[in-house]
């Protein structure tokens, strides 16, 4: 099961929608393969069995990655059998993998020719599978050449390269295709066209559900750089009530200010002091901070809020779950009213819900709108918020599966940086460090009430948010699960890339060609 799954069926494949061959068209360099896994990554997201097949996959893999530029030019008739097989024993797998129950398969191939297309539109429907173009298109040099220099260089094709060499190695592996590469312009065919990385989009004849989603979400797509960062809200006076909606306790103020203060300096220090870095202090990308409506979250944001440049904005669906008739109960409070609900939590801590309460499932679905909004954004992002909702985020951007979210840890104070790449989403994580002295709590929560139009809860208050005898703090009260996973501060990033080919499939591969390379296992 996938975190956002409508439904489970028996064969596995959603009933009210057909298995499509999405089919990937375009140059080199021009956001192919950041599309593909983006697109992987959503709909696994909604529960539809999916699978990338990369030729450069199957290439790197039967032929190893020492090639000369003349490999890949379409003029070479000396590697063009090598090429076509190559391409074939990618369509091969992927066609049995639809026989084998798959539903949406992503092909990440050049496919430039308009003959190679029509191939594969014959041999899809031969096996009842819709075929879908995706042709990327991109006629700004600054985007093709930003492209090369902050994806391509660092692919596996490149390991061990000098950048500069890298580079012009790719710019000239991209003219070899340039003279063979013909648009599509047969409008019988279903395609999305997507122009200059995002800038327009051409859509014609998709149809049905599937399709829909897959148009909807490339609406929102884009492939330029950006970091996401988590941060978990700052302590309120009342951690044990949901209804109560407490503002900000002394050390949540205290913790805010820590949290802007550092991320501030990073994000100075890495614009600055990496060379690699494609933003520079005169071009470093805004920051948009977002968060929920309940006052610890919006409070704990608001800090943001004295630095104009920074837009802070928002989000009632990033609320945390509803723990519905354990409100304001300590984890054993709830084990001794509720003990058959607590052994159906531990059975199946993604999707049981307390009475009246949300599950992890009903917050994934909530989230598919900040899902689509993230992949929109071109800033830098800061989602300030609840655990519940930040392992939720985490699993999307990581392409995990929903057993493993409800028992990520997102720590407090620790500040969690993610960069999306067309490979992988790179992962680091830093402690906030406690460097402020001391915080006015009131004045500071007077100020920056003002300053956002938003005035909370009196402190004279401030008792009835304090209930006799518990803690000021505490985890995530209805979440149950046998292990927790906790990637390290230096963890690197989770692929999310296809599968491998298996060994079995190697073996049968290196039979087909002939003794060549090695294949690599």
């Amino acid at each position: 099961m996938f975190p956002g799954q409508l439904y489970k069926t028996e064969s596995g494949r959603l009933f009210h929608a057909g298995a499509i061959a999405i089919i990937l068209v375009g140059l080199p360099a021009r956001g192919k393969t950041a599309i593909s896994r983006s697109l992987y990554r959503y709909i696994r997201w909604l529960g539809v069995q999916s699978k990338v097949f990369s030729v450069g996959n199957y290439r790197r893999q039967i032929v190893g990655v020492e090639l000369t530029n003349d490999f890949f030019s379409p003029a070479n008739k000396a590697t063009a059998d090598m090429r076509l097989k190559i391409a074939n024993a990618c369509l091969d797998d992927m066609v049995h993998w639809f026989s084998q129950g798959g539903q949406v398969g992503i092909l990440d191939g050049s496919n430039t020719t308009a003959e190679r297309r029509q191939e594969l539109v014959d041999r899809f429907k031969a096996c009842n599978v819709q075929p879908m173009f995706i042709e990327t298109i991109c006629d700004n040099p600054a985007i093709v050449d930003a492209n090369i220099r902050s994806v391509k260089v660092s692919s596996p094709d490149y390991v061990g390269w000098d950048r500069t060499d890298a580079v012009n190695d790719f710019k000239r592996r991209i003219a070899n295709h340039e003279p063979f590469y013909t648009t599509i312009s047969d409008l019988s065919l279903s395609f999305v066209k997507v122009i200059n990385a995002g800038e327009r989009i051409m859509v014609n004849n998709a149809q049905g559900f599937l399709q829909s989603k897959i148009v909807y979400y490339l609406t929102n797509l884009h492939i330029s750089p950006r970091t996401i960062y988590f941060a978990r809200n700052g302590v309120s006076l009342n951690e044990y009530s949901y209804k109560a909606d407490a503002p900000l306790a002394p050390g949540g103020h205290r913790y805010a200010e820590n949290l802007k203060n550092f991320l501030l300096t990073l994000r100075e220090n890495t614009a600055t002091s990496s060379p690699t870095s494609p933003s520079t202090p005169e071009t470093q990308r805004p920051l948009t901070v977002w968060t929920s409506s309940r006052k610890r979250s919006f409070q704990t944001a608001a800090h943001f809020l004295d630095h104009e440049e920074i837009i802070v904005r928002q989000r009632s669906v990033l609320a945390e779950r509803n723990p519905g008739v354990c409100d304001q109960m300590t984890p054993e409070e709830i084990e001794e009213q509720y003990p058959d609900e607590i052994l159906r939590a531990k059975g199946d801590p993604y999707r049981h819900r307390f009475p009246r309460a949300e599950s992890y499932y009903d917050l994934a679905n909530r989230l598919e709108m900040v899902i689509l909004e993230l992949e929109r954004e071109k800033n830098d992002v800061l989602i300030v918020a609840h655990e519940s909702v930040l392992r939720c985020l985490y699993g999307y951007l990581n392409g995990l599966p929903e057993s493993e979210i409800p028992s990520l840890e997102i720590p407090e104070g620790v500040l969690l940086e993610l960069t999306p790449t067309a490979y992988t989403t790179e992962e680091r994580r830093h402690r906030i460090p406690d460097s402020v002295a001391s915080v006015n709590w009131q004045q500071q929560t007077a100020n920056l009430m003002c300053l956002a139009g938003n005035v909370p809860a009196s402190p004279m208050y401030m008792g009835q948010y304090m209930p006799k005898g518990k803690n000021t703090r505490h985890e995530s009260s209805t979440s149950y699960s046998s292990s927790t996973s906790s990637p390290s501060s230096s963890t690197p990033g989770l692929s999310i890339a296809p599968s491998p080919i298996t060994s079995e499939r190697q073996r049968q591969l290196k039979n087909e060609f002939g003794q060549g390379p090695a294949l690599a296992v």
